[in-house]
């Protein structure tokens, strides 16, 4: 037996190897995160449950079950209803519609993705406002036979004004239409000249069916006319670098001050945009506090330079006070703080907006008491109008200042998202009321 030996552990070594090398190719995939939004029954769920069958993402027994379920429940008749692998909640099986935000992961050989599908109905916006807020791409569902509807334009704009800058526009259910390329190019034309009006500066558009897997993952047969990327293809593709935020001021929201033991002080957070390396000068804001960067720390050790997105303890040259919700920033360049603003509100709140009213305002690792004045205007998404209002109501989306109790550090949301964006919550519930925006300071910020 002993003369086996050495072939079986070639084997085994050459099978750790393989697994080595496949673990270490998918660590180093880049992540892309994105939403798939319109209006109710555009194929949202459906084309999320066609993506994880064609990337292999489904398990024998998962596949058995949906087969099962899709004769239960499904939509599709005899056909397997690839929505039910994302709508989990009971309601949304019995209505056949999306009420919360599911959340889904799956990988190709080129990307990891984590995808948000959310609800359709708008007395659902809100939810989909939470899963907007961190995709770095929007899948804008229509379906072919209803053409751009008033969710359609709700949601494009929502992620616009969220700061999504990648969309692509899938023209669903093209097999209902018998793939006419007369209706793609109406609905294509008509969907231009909205997000033109929003500020949507470039869409990718791509006929699909997510039932019948038309484009998805492979070419279609049945539209030749269109010469263009497959969903997948185009996926894989999208630059979601984080090269912008890396040039941009070094900003890191204080999360944490790390004390384990008296020798050790340290700040921990995430690193917002910029890159810091050891020796660099920074300020502490709201204080004004000057030091210099004398240790980078992390779970794998040392680092001689950290960049955006990266999670590290800085330790500094000086004892000087620094606490959780404070920033340090590049000494040359520092971030504001002020105590009034102009802001942009989406009110997820079933109760209306009360003027004048204290809520908490949270942004970042920062809380404080909040004050919400009238209304300036809220829009209306389907005109882009500004109409005049004494409150926000619920999904509305409007502009207001707003004061709050002590400065906060900011920089307006469209410079910098992490550091202009916020939450209000109620006082007395603790419930969530409002996401929002912050675009200036009403009197002369605070720059120390």
């Amino acid at each position: 037996m002993s003369q086996h030996l050495p072939g079986a552990y070639a084997a085994d070594k050459l099978i750790a190897d393989d697994i080595e090398a496949y673990l270490d190719r998918h660590q180093h995939k880049t992540m892309l995160r994105f939403i798939t939004c319109g209006s109710v029954d555009d194929g949202k769920s459906t084309l999320i449950g066609r993506l994880l069958y064609d990337s292999k993402m489904i398990f024998e027994d998962q596949l058995a079950a949906l087969e099962t379920d899709s004769r239960k429940v499904g939509t599709q008749g005899q056909e397997i209803d690839f929505a039910l692998l994302v709508d989990g909640l009971a309601a949304e099986r019995e209505q056949g519609i999306t009420i919360d935000v599911a959340y889904r992961f799956f990988n190709t050989e080129n990307r990891k993705f984590i995808v948000a599908d959310c609800p359709g109905h708008e007395q659902y916006t809100r939810n989909m406002v939470t899963g907007a807020s961190s995709a770095d791409l929007a899948v804008i569902l229509i379906d072919a036979r209803k053409g751009v509807l008033v969710q359609t334009r709700r949601h494009s704009y929502l992620c616009h004004l969220i700061g999504i800058r990648n969309f692509v526009l899938a023209v669903n259910k093209m097999d209902l239409v018998g793939y006419d390329q007369s209706v793609y190019d109406r609905i294509v034309a008509e969907y231009s000249d909205f997000a033109a009006s929003i500020g949507i500066e470039r869409f990718h558009a791509m006929p699909i069916s997510g039932f019948r897997g038309d484009n998805i993952a492979s070419p279609s047969e049945n539209m030749p006319w269109y010469q263009g990327p497959t969903l997948i293809e185009h996926l894989e593709t999208v630059d979601v670098s984080t090269t912008r935020d890396a040039a941009k001021p070094f900003r890191l929201p204080v999360q944490w001050v790390n004390r384990p033991n008296l020798d050790f002080r340290g700040f921990s957070g995430l690193i917002e945009s910029g890159r810091i390396r050891t020796g660099d000068d920074v300020r502490i804001i709201p204080s004004g506090k000057s030091s210099k960067v004398t240790r980078i720390t992390t779970l794998d050790g040392d680092l001689p330079e950290a960049i955006a997105g990266q999670s590290v303890t800085l330790c500094l040259a000086d004892e000087i006070d620094c606490s959780r919700g404070n920033v340090i920033a590049a000494a040359g360049n520092p971030p504001q703080s002020a105590d009034q603003f102009e802001a942009t509100l989406v009110w997820m709140a079933d109760e209306a907006m009360i003027p004048g009213r204290g809520y908490w305002l949270k942004t970042g690792a920062q809380t404080v008491s909040a004050t919400v004045h009238a209304p300036k205007y809220v829009v209306n998404v389907n005109t882009m109008e500004h109409l005049a209002a004494k409150t926000l109501d619920l999904n509305a989306i409007g502009v207001a200042e707003l004061a709050t109790d002590k400065p906060v550090v900011f920089e307006p949301y469209e410079e910098n998202a992490p550091l202009g964006r916020f939450i209000l919550i109620d006082k007395l519930s603790n419930a969530t009321v409002s996401a929002g925006m912050l675009h200036f300071s009403l009197r002369r910020a605070q720059n120390v």
